[in-house]
């Protein structure tokens, strides 16, 4: 090529661009002094919409979406359908031959640290985790626990002027760690399951040192209160059967997961031998007191559920949240209320937890489904706007 014709491609528009876009042989590299293209390569759109995920903290529901398709809604469903029917049966059988259970008190606490232990084979490090993610609706939620139900407790007692020793059983009630049942229930109302989870172990280790205090403080003026005593007994019947339960878990994980569907059962049963236990030792009491009784703890139940709704309501966690919160304050460890009651008060102290445990039991089911209905509503309206525009 002479260098006039070189000159002239060199000037033509494109030229030097052609040249570069020519393939360059297998054989030979391309040499530094030739030019290079230099033009990005045109690139496709990217979709940069983010990818749906499902939320972590919510139980999976069944297809499609709704709940009760699952196999674990129907569990959920059957536990706390079966529960307090178990737990009526145990408390009639109770009444109606108190002198078969003569003896059983002795055995209360190791059937608590029974269903403890249970606990314990439930949880894993990612429980513990999921406190440290979300510290502040852990916190509240425990605050709103221990100073919710305990204040209603003494509000109640002195509003209903009860004799001391129903009084000072219902302030232990309200001192006491979460409810067993609370995390079933609260994923049945479509709550924050992981909220529920975190709050009542958080609670329930807390236990030993928040319980024999505010029972001293709010139950003092009813009864002498020995809250060393307390603490010792919570810590064997409470703290070291859940910490148990949690290192077999990590030294047996493959074994405990297969027996994980039993234990809820397990412990179902065991509470109504809790309950059987404490009914049969007061029967004529109960007799004598019950209208008395169940309207104290239906008020205690009651608005510990819609104060528990209200405070996350009021800081704003989201709907699913401020559900979880309603169980974790309203329903609470009644067998624990029963052990310690029986212990250091009087049989007739413990009637309070004996009739919580029933109560507690068949309104959380029945406030579960209410609100799960009405969010399926609000999803279903929500969904239907945007059709209707």
């Amino acid at each position: 090529m002479s260098q006039e014709e070189s000159q002239q491609e060199r000037n033509e528009p494109g030229g030097p661009a052609r040249r570069t876009a020519s393939p360059v042989p297998r054989d030979r590299a391309p040499r530094d002094s030739e030019p290079q293209d230099r033009t990005p390569p045109v690139q496709a759109p990217q979709d940069r919409t983010p990818p749906v995920q499902v939320p972590r903290d919510r139980a999976p529901l069944g297809p499609g979406g709704s709940p009760g398709a699952s196999g674990t809604d129907r569990a959920a469903q059957r536990a706390v359908t079966v529960f307090p029917l178990l737990i009526l049966l145990a408390g009639a059988l109770g009444m109606i031959r108190p002198s078969a259970f003569t003896g059983w008190g002795t055995g209360t606490p190791w059937m608590l640290g029974t269903v403890m232990f249970c606990m314990g084979l439930t949880l894993t490090l990612p429980d513990f985790r999921a406190v440290a993610r979300r510290p502040w609706a852990v916190g509240l939620g425990l605050v709103a626990h221990y100073v919710i139900m305990p204040g209603l407790g003494w509000l109640i007692a002195n509003a209903l002027g009860l004799p001391p020793q129903l009084a000072a059983g219902v302030i232990l009630v309200g001192c006491a760690p979460s409810g067993t049942a609370s995390n079933v229930v609260a994923y049945l109302a479509r709550g924050d399951v992981a909220l529920s989870v975190s709050v009542a172990t958080v609670s329930t280790v807390l236990a030993p040192l928040l319980t024999p205090p505010l029972t001293l403080l709010l139950a003092g003026q009813f009864l002498h209160v020995d809250a060393g005593s307390m603490v010792t007994d919570i810590l064997k019947q409470v703290l070291l059967p859940v910490v148990a339960g949690v290192l077999v878990r990590l030294a047996a994980g493959r074994y405990v997961d297969r027996v994980l569907g039993v234990l809820p059962w397990i412990s179902a049963v065991v509470v109504a031998l809790i309950v059987v236990t404490v009914v049969s030792g007061s029967a004529q009491q109960i007799r004598n007191a019950a209208g008395l009784v169940l309207l104290a703890v239906v008020l205690h139940n009651g608005l510990g559920l819609a104060l528990g709704y209200g405070a996350g309501a009021l800081s704003r966690l989201g709907r699913p949240a401020s559900r979880a919160m309603a169980f974790e304050v309203g329903m609470q460890n009644s067998g624990l209320a029963a052990s310690l009651a029986t212990a250091h008060f009087s049989a007739e102290a413990a009637l309070p937890a004996a009739v919580f445990s029933v109560w507690h039991n068949v309104s959380g089911a029945v406030v579960a489904a209410w609100m799960a209905r009405r969010e399926r509503r609000r999803t279903q309206d929500t969904a239907a706007s945007p059709a209707a525009e």
